[in-house]
């Protein structure tokens, strides 16, 4: 048990380490998200986003759901929650077509036990988090969205809160929700209170600024589309793998106050045995010298 207590210490330290640097990671990504957001909305404002193929709905007959896992245990329920939720996620309107992207070791091993089949999978990406993965996996995504082989895709991972706190999100991706794009919102603001690109007129009401644009405003947003998408997988990669670190420091955490605990307990019990052994010597002892005298 101390050997094993040992051994969940340094996890948590491990934990501990990593969780600190995917939290610089969430914290740094998160900005440019909203901000490219803020960016999109005032370009899509200016042209008619029905073009983009990333953008035209379609009645949702297939859709893509994309798993975050984890590739390791020993990180409490994160896993499991993940996969109870795509479960019950692929269970609802078994009458639409379900398709999976997966990443992660665990939510791969796992569904392809239960019989499933991918259009992707990706391994290794949350102990270490680049750009480049996202990129593969937007790309991926955009490529299936855009020869129609799926009409929607959603996102199933944990969202990380803080240490002791992880939530389950299901996060649609594609196609990009219009009012997400709409400016004519009545707080003129997006989700973290960054203000639009709108200025007010003499009469009070919300007007495009003038931007001067170097390329044709059709091709800027037709560019920015496919970031947006590259910025928001990245983004929930980081989140999940923020939140998995959290979940394995506070399972690794709990299992050594467990150990300790238990290693009290086995101390006190073989305590015990050891005095009523040399109890049962001493009378043995006392006995047989007793009997010697008599």
């Amino acid at each position: 048990m101390k050997s094993t207590q040992q051994i969940t210490r340094a996890m948590k330290f491990v934990a501990a380490a990593k969780l600190r640097r995917a939290q610089e990671g969430v914290f740094a990504a998160r900005p440019y998200a909203h901000e490219i957001l803020r960016v999109l909305r005032s370009a899509a404002a200016r042209t008619d986003t029905t073009v983009h193929p990333l953008l035209k709905r379609r009645p949702e007959g297939k859709i893509l759901a994309v798993v975050l896992t984890g590739d390791r245990s020993l990180c409490g329920a994160f896993n499991a929650n993940v996969l109870r939720r795509s479960m019950a996620f692929i269970r609802d309107s078994p009458a639409l077509k379900k398709e999976l992207i997966v990443v992660g070791k665990k939510g791969r091993d796992t569904l392809r036990k239960r019989g499933f089949h991918f259009l992707g999978e990706y391994l290794g990406v949350s102990s270490r988090v680049d750009f480049s993965s996202a990129k593969e996996i937007a790309a991926r995504i955009a490529e299936l969205y855009g020869n129609e082989a799926v009409d929607a895709v959603y996102a199933i991972y944990n969202e990380f809160k803080n240490v002791m706190v992880q939530n389950l999100r299901v996060e649609k991706l594609l196609p990009i929700d219009p009012e997400l794009l709409s400016e004519q919102s009545e707080s003129r603001r997006d989700n973290h209170g960054d203000p639009l690109p709108h200025d007010l007129s003499a009469s009070g009401k919300s007007t495009l600024i003038d931007y001067i644009y170097e390329e044709p405003i059709e091709q800027i947003f037709s560019g920015l589309v496919p970031r947006y998408l590259e910025s928001e997988v990245f983004r929930i990669l980081l989140e999940s793998a923020a939140a998995e670190h959290a979940a394995r420091m506070t399972a690794m955490d709990s299992a050594t106050r467990n150990a300790s605990e238990l290693i009290d307990k086995l101390t006190l019990e073989m305590n015990k045995i050891r005095q009523a052994a040399i109890t049962k010597e001493l009378i043995e002892i006392v006995s047989g010298a007793a009997s010697a005298v008599s």
